[in-house]
């Protein structure tokens, strides 16, 4: 047009693209057609060669995939790209490298949909060519963990029900990973999406997946954990605020499926997933109570289903992952809001049935039977802290106390975390996951008081437990059925020096890091080979895409809800709840934080992969090289100090820990202050409360992977396991997980003192109380964060406990009447 004079006006204003590269490819290839035409005019018998423009660019593209980043020039051939996807024979070569570009992070997403990407993966929607199908998914899940706003559009053209053929798929050469995210991507179409979720119900999504739920499946895809995880997701998301797929779901025995062996299964994020799920499950009847009932399934079917949730949910109370524990506190506040008006009684009279109880220190409010109005559930006033201290009542007796100055900046609504960036900070629980259900005020059928009374127990384990996340979430359930609690620390004398707990810093770290390395003791034993790799969760297998890896929670950081490279809408599409209502409910945050790990790399760098390797043995090295010249050094005398400083422990020193391959010692007081010294100079490396309100003191420290990211493991005389990475950075120490070590019921755990012991070779944690009564060794494996095994066919307590270091899986116990017993976990018996 400008050769004619002409000058292309458009409203609005588009950029001039008069001199963009496209029209030089575009010459090349209108030329290259054209330079052909004059043999095939004159010779008949000449064959046409189809242009090489479309192979050439696919080229340029893989070249700049394994040379660009983020910061360089986005790739020219993208458009192109694009429309070579509409060419069949270039069609798969053309999505296997566009699923490269959208793997390179949130940005190649959004450079992707800016240029049109859309509307050409969703018409390949209609196709059946088997070999498209995994790499479709992927690129599918790339787009909808930026952009949740695509589920309208894939619902509208039944792009839903591609993924349900892909998940119900029995096809060889289907793998887990390709219905991982299958699943995935069916979860954020049914999320806070009312034509998505009826849409799914009636393509039998509720079915599949509870299908692949059962214990045995004829193709063995239920062994894979992240397949596991994101049907219960998926379940989850379709049952929330949905009373069709909940009475659907109860009438396929879907309270059965996901609460036989899933809440046991050993990876903690499976485990948290069911537990969402079920929680969804309490919503079932409100709607039908309104309505007269629905679908056939009556009051006492959905009594029956509501006693069988809330016992499953007791079952994992003590589960020794944080995220599954935070999962059963959400879950048991939906059902303590439904049936606050017969929880309020119960609690009232159990606590004046025990007034020595640490449940005395609890004000129950019982005026009224139940909450017409949100702030009639959440007293206000309440003064609450991240961990409960010293228990009165309100208005009770004069015991002097020094009230808490932080205590009424942590109300049961807006608290600052400990664990920022996690599925157990506060962060990320202010965003809702399509939120946790719209209650029902109406007065709720009555279920057995004794079940009352044990989920009022529940609440208030779950008030006290040691992960602050958890804890906050317990009094918020707490505070729904009417238990106040007022919170003091106590009496310190004036010359004390301890200060009260800093909130860590941003624990974005989930158990990864206790992927366990062999222990120091086996290199210098000579009973075990030097191998230091710790395997995959399960082995790995080929995909649609080279160098792809498994993608398993475990191995990813946290992701936090809304974060820059989330891309999940703020709230959800077709909600009609009552957002008031919804903000005073915890939140669920397994949902939104297992979506995150997709907007995160899934392939494999083997740059990367080398780099890890490389530094891995660098330490292995050192840490041989430091065994050896411990062999050979002299020994020294008893009486040949190598260092001295003074602790400043008023109360004296508690434990203490010396790192087996660098000068640093760690030392725990009463009051459980730690502090890190490096001893060669010497000097204060770092000083940290283990807990703000401290009991018993600290009777156990350890290290955990000596070898690797080393981790502290610190044991309070409570029970409570607390583990800390980065302990040796001045302010900078992230609390990695914690959970009981011993079973407690009831709310206190005054007069408790346990004794416990780690074994690096196979990652298990042996524990049990000190004392008199009958004793219940605990064996916890902490690479599933799940307790292993429970001993208490004794007739004398245990005074003393120690794992080998040298025989894994064995342990020896000293008992009150003078006797040493050996055990071994790997026995039949155990």
């Amino acid at each position: 047009m400008r050769s004619a004079n002409c000058s292309p006006i458009s409203y609005p204003m588009l950029p001039p693209t008069h001199q963009h590269r496209m029209w030089d490819a575009w010459d090349m290839a209108a030329e290259l057609c054209l330079s052909k035409l004059t043999s095939l005019i004159h010779d008949e018998t000449a064959e046409y060669q189809p242009s090489p423009f479309f192979t050439e660019q696919l080229i340029a593209f893989e070249v700049w995939l394994d040379h660009g980043s983020e910061q360089k020039k986005p790739p020219e051939q993208l458009p192109i790209v694009l429309r070579i996807l509409l060419s069949q024979c270039h069609r798969h070569q053309a999505l296997v490298l566009l699923g490269r570009f959208l793997d390179m992070g949130p940005w190649a997403v959004d450079q992707a949909l800016s240029v049109g990407i859309f509307p050409y993966v969703l018409k390949l929607l209609q196709t059946t060519a088997p070999e498209l199908r995994g790499i479709l998914i992927f690129i599918w899940a790339k787009i909808l963990a930026l952009d949740k706003s695509c589920q309208v559009d894939l619902v509208k053209d039944g792009g839903h029900t591609y993924f349900i053929r892909c998940l119900d798929s029995v096809e060889q050469g289907t793998y887990p990973e390709e219905r991982a995210m299958a699943a995935f991507v069916l979860a954020v179409i049914v999320d806070g999406h009312k034509w998505g979720q009826e849409a799914c119900v009636e393509a039998g999504l509720v079915e599949v997946c509870l299908k692949y739920l059962q214990v045995s499946t004829p193709d063995g895809a239920r062994s894979e954990p992240l397949f596991l995880q994101w049907l219960c997701l998926c379940l989850g998301k379709l049952w929330e605020d949905f009373t069709e797929a909940q009475i659907l779901g109860l009438q396929a025995g879907a309270t059965n499926v996901t609460s036989s062996s899933l809440l046991l299964e050993s990876l903690s994020e499976v485990r948290a997933s069911a537990v969402f799920a079920l929680g969804t499950l309490l919503d079932i009847g409100f709607e039908s109570l309104e309505d007269g009932g629905d679908g056939g399934f009556d009051d006492d079917e959905m009594l029956k289903a509501e006693i069988s949730i809330i016992k499953s949910l007791l079952s994992v109370l003590s589960d020794g992952s944080p995220l599954v524990r935070a999962e059963v506190a959400v879950a048991l506040a939906r059902f303590a809001f439904g049936h606050s008006g017969h929880l309020k009684p119960v609690a009232a009279a159990y606590l004046r049935s025990q007034p020595s109880s640490g449940l005395s220190g609890l004000h129950v409010n019982i005026a009224g039977s139940g909450y017409s109005t949100p702030k009639h559930y959440i007293p206000p006033g309440s003064i609450l802290t991240s961990q409960i201290g010293p228990l009165v009542r309100i208005g009770g007796d004069s015991t002097p106390v020094i009230p808490d100055e932080k205590a009424h900046a942590s109300s049961p609504l807006a608290t600052g975390g400990i664990l920022h960036g996690s599925p157990l900070s506060d962060d990320s629980s202010h965003h809702s996951d399509s939120g946790n259900g719209i209650m029902n005020h109406a007065m709720r059928r009555p279920l057995d008081n004794a079940l009352y009374l044990e989920c009022i127990l529940a609440m208030c384990t779950l008030a006290k437990d040691p992960s602050p996340r958890v804890s906050r979430l317990g009094r918020k359930v707490l505070s729904i059925v009417g238990i106040e609690q007022v919170v003091a620390r106590p009496i310190k004398h004036p010359s004390s020096s301890v200060r009260p707990i800093e909130p860590a810093a941003s624990a974005g770290v989930r158990l990864s890091g206790l992927a366990r390395s062999l222990s120091w003791f086996d290199m210098n034993s000579g009973h075990h080979p030097l191998t230091f790799r710790t395997p995959p969760v399960s082995p790995p297998r080929s995909s649609y895409i080279t160098g792809i890896r498994r993608v398993s929670s475990l191995e990813l950081r946290p992701h936090s809800l809304n974060s820059p490279d989330s891309g999940l809408a703020d709230s959800p599409l077709g909600y009609t709840g009552s957002h008031s209502e919804r903000s005073l409910l915890p939140r669920s945050t397994i949902y939104s934080w297992s979506c995150g790990n997709f907007s995160k790399s899934l392939i494999t760098s083997s740059d990367e992969s080398e780099d890890i390797s490389a530094r891995r043995e660098a330490k292995e090295k050192s840490a041989l090289n430091l065994i050896a010249k411990s062999q050979h050094n002299p020994v020294s005398k008893l009486n040949n100090q190598i260092a001295s400083w003074d602790t400043k422990f008023e109360g004296g020193t508690k434990a203490t820990l010396l790192q087996p391959f660098s000068p640093v010692v760690v030392a725990a007081d009463e009051s459980e202050k730690i502090r890190i010294w490096n001893y060669e100079e010497p000097a204060l490396l770092n000083s940290f409360d283990n807990r703000e309100f401290p009991n018993k003191g600290i009777p156990k420290l350890c290290f955990l992977n000596e070898l690797d990211d080393t981790l502290l493991l610190v044991a309070s005389g409570d029970g409570n396991v607390r583990i800390w990475k980065d302990y040796m950075e001045r302010g900078k120490q992230k609390l990695v997980t914690a959970f009981c070590s011993i079973t407690v019921q009831g709310p206190s755990t005054q007069n408790v003192n346990v004794t416990v012991d780690w074994q690096q070779q196979s990652g298990y944690l042996v524990g049990d109380r000190v004392s008199r009564d009958i004793p219940s060794i605990k064996v916890w494996d902490l690479n599933k964060e799940q307790l292993l095994h429970s001993l208490s066919s004794y007739d004398c307590s245990i005074s003393a406990l120690a794992a080998s270091q040298i025989h894994e899986s064995q342990f020896a116990a000293g008992f009150f009447d003078g006797s040493v017993r050996l055990f071994d976990i790997r026995t039949p018996d155990m």
